[in-house]
């Protein structure tokens, strides 16, 4: 049957023991509400949120010039509690080794203070100094298209992707983090998108929004990875074949 709504037909969430830290459980039963006007069964279901639901993630590049590398990212190393700790269980499928920091683009939770025009971009801005510590002007900040849920079975957050242009190789400052312990230690890395596309396929990257991300800013930037090369550096029947995945120009 068509699905119409959903709607919570008891809140369990006061009885829950987990709602005074980072992440906020709710504890749900729901039901369906189908087309014919009828109901599903209560079902139960956990929602985790943030008390800022939204995040900006945002890639760091600079195009080559002459014999340098095509195209370069500046991403960052950090320790991710939640990932180390998986040492801890026993997973259907063993891992070499524990993943106390893992490398990703710089992303952070979308606050009030980011609400309206321009919010994102201020945000964006905002990360690349606390993470990667390059300073960064909002006007500057690309948009790579629509926004993602990366889990949405478990969580509302919502992740909006953008990219900047800027000069990787130029003096910048160690990354301030935002004061939390779990941002200290922080340090940009700069790789050939070739080899942080590799890494990403081998799992030494394994956060699945830094991907996202990098393809989504080769595909604005007319890159073919696979090719190590740009549109404009194919043969002119090749390049005119070449249509992208309908994302603007960064």
């Amino acid at each position: 049957m068509d699905v119409i709504d959903v709607e919570v037909a008891e809140d369990r969430t006061a009885a829950a023991t987990c709602t005074g830290g980072f992440l906020k459980l709710r504890r749900l039963m729901l039901r369906n509400v189908y087309a014919d006007g009828t109901r599903s069964a209560p079902y139960p279901c956990d929602v985790m949120s943030r008390a800022h639901v939204d995040a900006v993630a945002m890639v760091l590049f600079e195009r080559g010039r002459g014999h340098e590398p095509r195209l370069r990212v500046m991403l960052k190393e950090g320790i991710r509690p939640a990932v180390y700790l998986r040492k801890d269980k026993s997973v259907e499928h063993g891992e070499a080794s524990p993943w106390l920091k893992v490398i990703e683009i710089a992303a952070g939770m979308l606050e009030a203070t980011d609400r309206g025009e321009g919010g994102i971009e201020r945000r964006a801005a905002a990360e690349a100094r606390e993470e990667c510590g390059v300073a960064v002007d909002p006007r500057d900040v690309v948009d790579l298209g629509g926004a993602m849920f990366p889990s949405p079975g478990v969580t509302d957050e919502r992740v909006h992707f953008r990219a900047v242009p800027v000069p990787l190789d130029a003096a910048h400052a160690a990354p301030s983090g935002d004061g939390s312990p779990m941002e200290q230690g922080t340090r940009p890395v700069v790789m050939t998108m070739d080899d942080a596309l590799a890494a990403c396929r081998r799992g030494e990257i394994p956060d699945m929004k830094t991907e996202i991300a990098l393809l989504r800013l080769c595909d604005a930037l007319g890159y073919l990875p696979q090719l190590s090369c740009f549109r404009e550096d194919l043969p002119p029947d090749l390049a005119a074949r070449w249509t992208g995945c309908g994302m603007g120009r960064a």
